[in-house]
């Protein structure tokens, strides 16, 4: 598989993490360094390592979740958008913000924006393709995805300022119906 090819697929793969990223912008108005490096990181890694599991795992795996990972996708957004969501109805002053990139909802949304890379892994598994160099590229397009997503939601904070958690929230929300609708080819 060639360089163009592998760096289409890894936008493509990428931009679920970036609109993810762009709505993680919004919330925190402005990520500290160590936040940007943890979900950009975490993204990256979890694209890089979807398509070696799916490869790994060639059909056995994806028979079993195939037919509910768009509804496991839908729920992890839904969810971290509600609490974006409530935390647009909070005034500046009640706004502790917590932190998305620690803990479960740091693993839970890099799960759900890389589920569709182990898809990848599995077409290049049927096509007998090498897997390590596709996932090195589909990591690190989408870690500096992330990293980009980050920026532009942290410029939409300042102009939009409590509104932007609203505006995440919804956004969240929309990625995850579009997930289901694409899985149910009405998309």
């Amino acid at each position: 598989m060639d360089l163009i090819n592998v760096f289409l697929i890894a936008v493509a793969l990428g931009m679920d993490a970036l609109s993810v990223a762009v709505a993680a912008g919004a919330y925190f108005g402005k990520a500290s360094s160590r936040q940007k490096f943890r979900l950009s990181f975490h993204f990256g890694l979890f694209q890089f390592l979807m398509p070696i599991i799916g490869w790994l795992g060639g059909f056995t795996i994806e028979k079993y979740i195939s037919n509910f990972d768009h509804w496991i996708v839908l729920g992890i957004l839904t969810w971290v958008g509600i609490e974006m969501i409530k935390k647009s109805r909070e005034t500046e002053d009640e706004d502790v913000k917590k932190d998305i990139t620690k803990g479960k909802k740091l693993i839970l949304l890099s799960i759900a924006t890389s589920l569709d890379a182990m898809a990848i892994g599995f077409s290049l598994a049927l096509i007998k393709a090498d897997i390590v160099f596709p996932s090195i590229v589909i990591g690190l397009v989408c870690a500096a995805m992330t990293l980009l997503g980050i920026y532009m939601g942290e410029k939409a904070s300042n102009k939009l300022g409590q509104k932007a958690f609203l505006v995440g929230g919804i956004l969240l929300i929309l990625i995850g119906l579009k997930v289901v609708l694409e899985h149910s080819n009405l998309l």
